[in-house]
């Protein structure tokens, strides 16, 4: 009865002359779980689709699916708005579709962009059946952790002075924990490991973390460990070294082989591999027992050359246990793991594929090897299984591996569902730069790092800085234009449910700190210098940044030690050390006082977003579910 009088009125109106404007700005519509009932459907179920337009304000409204009309109901009103609502049955297939909005004799199209004069293609809402993301990752807080700089706690596993040769040079120990990274600073160890960051619990805790993310921990000999040498154990050097030569060995006056002797012992010897894994299983059931979970960064793209299954530099050949690596011998059982230009004259230095050309990282050959794909799926499901039980993976250049889109969108689908099904409530998080659209179909990946809908925006509006500190643009700066048509553009790529659990971070290990880019300075470590970093620096703008993160859609993400203060230019400056004892203690409480408003109001975790005015340095959205909202300022003046 509602609906039909609500339409006499407005056709009453219209006769009279006394018709009000459409009112734009009331219509809305998006995929939170408000206007998109269940917001994750299954194929073959019932899906109730909502919009929203001003009260008594519009003839009717049509949900226009794969070019069928269907009217909407007026099912409710309140607050000064009128709710439509259409049942659809979900497909097997994407579901697409827009909405007319009839008001007299004129049409208006609303879209994922938003309201439209004229048809659009390219802007249809989308629901892929099939996903499933786990609750506990929507708007959760996450921190992520460079382990070796974080925080020592075990100084008997540290790396040391020339323990062992790695990129032309030998491994150097750091004792001065505040010491810059050096421009080629690959082979410098500070000593960070997993048992300083249990030591730190409390403090991550006090602070509202929900989700730590670790950079890589398993066995490898740099101090990022993007080059993995084992995938089943964790690093000694981050774990426990139980057995290990005796220091008498490093006096003798064959330092190269003493050293390497010791190098393999601690990084191959089982003693020393299970009492990492051990202590790992440790540390995550204490995560657990703190309400908090974990992920790791899967790196399969590639590996390293010191990796058992290639062993370019011999140190598992002839070790009990382990079979010949591809480099050593054409017979090797991993021969195919890789992709050889030369593979038919052994014994030789052989030429491989390198991602990105480079010699210690080994491209992974999956397509001539289903038994490295099986192996990958055996190590996906069994960092999530027990005893280890971690909450999920990061998946490093993820859209890399592989030779051919193809199959790398196969064999993401065939990840997917084996560590799913190990662990249901398993997170599937990838790096991606540009459009994830394809990857996120609720097959294969769950979310992204959102840099294209949350980094790259929030920089160059706030401080007009291009992620790397590569770039400064002054027609950027403040423009919250270009700010709000990035966010619209980018935005719908995700869909909603990606969105809601995308890692919004201001800074990470690949880019320069978010303090260090509010001094608009272009420049890296190599030619500016460390101290380039810290100067000119604005603490206000990294509190708005701040506040932006923890209101916005996702999962707002700390890089650790930027709620300290820390500086630095890109990789590897972005690497200092987190500063114990010298922490911006105003800085942290602002951080702790933003993820506690982000906690306090779980509607942000699934409320819908809306911009609601803009200026140069000036920006204003709400977010809003039916019953609760919540205004966001930002004067960056």
């Amino acid at each position: 009865m509602e609906h039909s009088n609500a339409q006499t009125m407005n056709k009453m109106r219209y006769i009279m002359n006394m018709r009000p404007v459409l009112n734009l700005d009331a219509l809305f519509s998006d995929g939170s779980d408000y206007y998109r009932i269940p917001s994750e459907p299954k194929a073959g179920e019932d899906v109730r689709i909502r919009f929203r337009t001003q009260k008594n304000n519009v003839d009717s409204v049509f949900l226009v699916v794969g070019g069928e009309r269907k009217e909407m109901g007026l099912r409710a009103s309140g607050n000064g708005f009128d709710y439509y609502e259409a049942v659809v049955k979900m497909p097997s297939e994407v579901l697409r579709y827009h909405f007319d909005i009839s008001y007299g004799w004129k049409i208006c199209y609303y879209y994922s962009t938003g309201p439209s004069i004229e048809p659009r293609q390219d802007s249809e809402f989308e629901i892929w059946p099939g996903f499933d993301m786990p609750e506990w990752a929507r708007g959760a807080v996450m921190y992520q952790i460079f382990v070796d700089r974080f925080y020592n706690g075990d100084p008997s596993n540290d790396v040391l002075d020339r323990e062992y040769y790695y990129i032309g040079d030998v491994t150097q120990q750091v004792t001065d924990w505040a010491k810059v990274p050096a421009v080629m600073g690959v082979r410098e160890f500070y000593g960070g490991d997993l048992a300083g960051i249990m030591q730190k619990l409390d403090y991550l805790q006090e602070l509202g973390i929900e989700v730590i993310y670790l950079n890589p921990i398993f066995v490898s000999p740099s101090n990022h460990k993007y080059d993995i040498q084992d995938y089943d154990y964790v690093d000694p050097h981050y774990g426990r070294i139980v057995d290990d030569i005796q220091d008498g060995l490093l006096e003798e006056n064959d330092h190269e082989n003493a050293h390497a002797a010791r190098y393999i012992r601690r990084v191959t010897g089982l003693a020393n591999l299970e009492a990492g894994n051990e202590l790992f299983c440790r540390f995550v059931d204490e995560i657990h027992r703190r309400g908090m979970r974990i992920i790791l960064d899967g790196v399969f793209n590639h590996c390293g050359s010191f990796n058992k299954w290639m062993d370019r530099e011999r140190i598992y050949e002839h070790q009990e246990g382990y079979a010949p690596g591809a480099y050593i011998s054409a017979d090797s059982p991993y021969r195919h793991y890789f992709q050889f230009q030369d593979p038919d004259r052994w014994p030789y230095n052989p030429s491989y594929d390198g991602w990105w050309a480079h010699d210690t990282l080994p491209k992974l050959n999956y397509e001539e090897s289903e038994e490295l794909c099986e192996e990958i799926l055996r190590i996906g499901r069994k960092w999530v299984s027990p005893p280890f039980n971690v909450d999920g993976w990061r998946l490093d250049v993820a859209a890399d591996l592989g030779h051919s889109t193809e199959f790398n969108h196969s064999f993401w689908q065939r990840f997917r569902a084996a560590v799913r099904e190990a662990n249901p409530q398993a997170l599937i998080l990838a790096e991606h730069y540009g459009n994830p659209e394809s990857w996120l179909r609720g097959n294969e990946w769950d979310t992204v790092m959102n840099y294209d809908a949350f980094m790259e925006p929030v920089t160059w509006f706030l401080t007009g800085m291009e992620k790397h500190s590569d770039e400064y643009r002054e027609d950027l700066y403040g423009n919250s234009d270009a700010f709000i048509n990035a966010m619209k553009a980018h935005m719908p790529s995700l869909h909603m449910s990606a969105l809601y659990c995308a890692m919004n971070e201001l800074s990470n290990h690949d880019h320069s700190r978010f303090l260090t880019r509010t001094n608009h300075r272009v420049g890296r470590i190599s030619y500016a210098g460390a101290r380039a970093a810290e100067e000119g620096i604005n603490p206000a703008v990294m509190r708005e940044a701040v506040a932006i993160q923890m209101t916005w859609p996702g999962s707002p993400t700390l890089y650790y030690g930027d709620e300290a203060g820390v500086c630095g230019f890109t990789d590897p400056d972005n690497r200092r050390t987190y500063p114990w004892g010298n922490e911006d203690q105003e800085m942290i409480r602002f951080h702790r006082d933003m993820i506690a408003i982000h906690k306090a109001y779980p509607f942000l975790r699934s409320a819908s977003v809306k911009f609601l005015w803009n200026s140069y340095q000036g920006l204003c959205y709400g977010r809003f579910s039916h019953y609760e909202r919540m205004i966001v300022i930002i004067n960056n003046q």
